[in-house]
């Protein structure tokens, strides 16, 4: 199912699979210690950084399809919903914007996999969260050894060992709005081979309603395979492991940008206009990643990974009108865009001789790839009072993307939309972006008795070229930096743990940004107290961000830029408090109670006062608070459980957001409201190979604007209940 054209380096394939066939070994695999951005659950308690680790049994509680509502479950984590499906996550880390998760270094396992993370960093794919083993979160200064993006934090992917898929594995569910789920996953080995496949489908018909009728859902389909091969270091060969994984997925949803004005989202929060009727979302998604370890001692190990990534997108959406205003000012001025907004609603016809009245239909059409290969070693070693562990890399990444964005007209007439038949009026964008990019990283890992000291650099050199085809201008930009960082944990009792760390952030400037645009600059600090009971853990973690140059990127559905322009945004301010409790509970009777609670206190303010041809900013005072960083934010989680069944809750809590600059007051139309969301989730088990499961999403039905961002205000999914069986044979 993998395209072989692209130069998609299939070939390597060809190359590495007959290592499969060698050096036999009856010990199972196991998993790379470097695919873990973390550590681990267990490593984290005494991690010198901040750090939350959502294992597999989470992700299978609530069988969470959707990031946004996953990524609750961690303090710190600022998201700003779109779709209600999540299929295109906004994600930010300790207040790094949250637009389209684009400065937050995206990997899985280890590996960079956002489309484009350099040249084009907005993450319009991501990996369907469902079929991962564990969602890492790292904050903090270890963060360095991940970049390019070092202001927020890290989100790794973790995908199960081929030891963790032996036999078959089916996983079925069924829900409202017309959603299903299959997932079909089969694994073997031998004596030193081993192997599985994942398949998994889902989608849903949509809770919005077209004024016209047709579609407002989804389908998603993802297929990957991994085999395995390992040999033990017999007869005084060295131990070495080789993954080679490949996967394919699409999707197709009928998604859209267009909201509605505050008074029709009053009368029906789910309806979608006419003007959007044609509206869709397709991509296709083929990666290749190569992983392989060797042991030349119990000290010594080198870890290499070569990758290929291929994705392919067109987006065919409403964009506003041919020769008319804009439409963010039209949904958010009704009253003075009379014709404009009865023209959305279908409740009169263009004018074929104005093209005021011609709806601008514009396919955003993508190509992005991504390459590159990464050897990083680790050595321990003891000097004098101290035991290092030592870890350094070398990775060289090319990727790049192509924009195609055409324009065409249609008419509404009798309530639809009709091709004004002009074909292709003309093209928004015609461009390629790419970049080379070599960074180094080098971190010491010191345990002196009950202190640890993590000391490292990362370096990044980056080379890019714009071509842009319409203006026939090419332009060059590059950079180099190093990046410190410094992290200790000192354990002050057996419970009790202090940490501390402070870090160069960075995230850069994209290869068409112009001289004056600087890179995005922060100093990052961290502060905090842990404590580690039998039964009882606790995280109080402090921070403060101070930049020296916010960055802003325009998207395609900004207004009055290009795409990838780039904009400054001067010195900025962010700080806050996280705090992580967790109750696994003792046994009673048979019966366990986990209590988990995760909550976020955000400040932030710009340090100046400027304006901005940045649309998400406009003017700016000093003082002003960043958009979509909420002030508080939480997640609680609750049950019961014994060896057969288990229930739990989880109340989440989003605070009001800004949703552009201000201080003080919020602006009516200019903020959403806090939104509180109730969540359930039951299971039962028949045998040791049957269990059913019963999830619910915002069961209380809470209906609220989550963003007006770009055209008008988008609800929160609806009360949603799944039934679901998971066998195992």
């Amino acid at each position: 199912m993998i395209n072989m054209n692209r130069n998609f380096p299939l070939w390597l394939l060809s190359v590495m699979a007959p290592c499969a066939l060698a050096q036999p070994n009856t010990q199972p695999p196991v998993v790379y210690e470097e695919v873990l951005v973390t550590g681990g659950a267990e490593a984290i308690r005494t991690l010198s950084g901040s750090a939350s680790f959502i294992d597999e049994e989470a992700i299978k509680k609530f069988d969470a399809t959707d990031l946004n509502e996953l990524l609750g479950q961690v303090p710190g984590i600022y998201i700003r919903f779109e779709d209600g499906y999540g299929l295109r996550p906004n994600i930010g880390i300790r207040g790094a914007t949250s637009e389209r998760s684009q400065k937050i270094t995206m990997m899985e396992d280890g590996i960079l996999i956002t489309p484009a993370p350099y040249s084009a960093p907005a993450a319009y794919y991501v990996p369907n969260v469902n079929r991962m083993s564990a969602v890492e979160v790292f904050k903090g200064p270890a963060a360095i050894e991940y970049g390019p993006h070092t202001v927020g934090g890290a989100l790794n992917f973790v995908t199960a060992s081929t030891a963790a898929n032996q036999g078959g594995y089916v996983d079925l569910a069924y829900g409202n709005d017309e959603y299903r789920k299959a997932r079909v996953i089969y694994g073997a080995s031998g004596e030193s081979v081993s192997f599985y496949v994942d398949a998994l489908h889902y989608g849903a018909a949509g809770f919005k309603k077209l004024d016209s009728g047709g579609d407002t859902g989804f389908e998603r389909n993802d297929i990957n395979a991994r085999i395995h091969w390992e040999s033990g270091g017999d007869g005084g060969a060295l131990a070495q492991q080789l993954d080679v994984k490949v996967g394919y997925a699409d999707e197709d949803s009928d998604e859209t940008y267009l909201g509605l004005t505050e008074t029709d989202f009053a009368q029906q929060s789910d309806r979608r206009y006419i003007a959007s009727e044609l509206d869709s979302f397709e991509s296709e998604h083929r990666q290749i990643h190569l992983l392989h370890s060797i042991e030349f001692s119990e000290n010594f190990r080198v870890f290499t990974s070569a990758y290929a990534n291929r994705f392919d997108r067109s987006w065919n959406k409403y964009d506003g009108f041919i020769g008319g205003a804009d439409p963010s000012l039209v949904l958010a001025f009704p009253d003075i865009f009379l014709e404009e907004i009865a023209l959305l609603r279908g409740e009169v016809d263009s004018n074929p001789a104005d093209e005021d009245t011609i709806i601008d239909v514009t396919n955003n059409e993508r190509e992005y790839g991504s390459q590159g290969i990464e050897s990083r070693l680790s050595f321990d070693f003891d000097a004098g009072a101290g035991k290092h562990k030592l870890a350094a890399g070398v990775r060289f990444h090319h990727d790049y993307v192509e924009r195609d964005h055409k324009v065409r007209g249609y008419l509404v007439v009798d309530s639809s939309l009709q091709s004004d038949g002009l074909g292709e009026r003309r093209k928004k964008a015609l461009n390629k972006a790419e970049t080379d990019a070599w960074s180094v990283f080098i971190n010491d890992e010191i345990n002196y008795d009950k202190l640890k000291i993590s000391l490292g650099a990362r370096y990044e050199k980056i080379k890019g070229s714009f071509d842009n085809k319409l203006s026939g201008v090419r332009s060059n930009n590059s950079s180099d930096i190093w990046l410190p960082g410094i992290g200790a944990f000192y354990q002050l009792t057996d419970k009790w743990g202090l940490l501390a760390g402070i870090n160069k952030g960075f995230s850069p400037a994209g290869p068409s940004a112009a001289s004056s645009v600087k890179p995005e600059e922060s100093i990052n600090y961290e502060y905090g107290v842990r404590y580690t009971g039998e039964h009882f853990e606790a995280d109080v973690i402090g921070f403060f961000s101070d930049y020296s140059n916010l960055l802003g990127r325009c998207r395609a559905s900004d207004a009055g830029c290009e795409v990838g322009q780039e904009f400054n945004g001067g010195a900025v301010e962010i700080s806050g408090g996280e705090l992580t409790l967790s109750y696994t509970g003792s046994r009673r009777r048979g019966f366990v109670f986990p209590v988990k609670l995760a909550y976020t206190y955000t400040e932030t303010a710009f340090q100046s006062s400027f304006q901005s041809g940045f649309s998400q900013w406009g003017f700016v005072g000093q003082g002003d608070e960043l958009p979509y960083t909420p002030e508080h934010q939480g997640r609680l989680q609750f049950g019961v459980s014994n060896h057969v069944w288990s229930i739990d809750a989880a109340l989440k809590y989003t605070g009001k957001m800004r949703e552009r600059p201000g201080l003080g007051d919020y602006t009516p139309g200019a903020f959403t409201r806090s939104l509180l969301t109730l969540g359930i989730a039951a299971s039962y088990d028949i045998g040791d190979s049957l269990t059913v499961r019963l999830v619910g999403e915002n069961i209380t039905d809470e209906n609220e604007i989550v963003s007006r961002r770009p055209f008008g205000a988008r609800p929160n999914q609806p009360r949603t209940i799944r039934v679901g069986v998971n066998y195992r044979f």
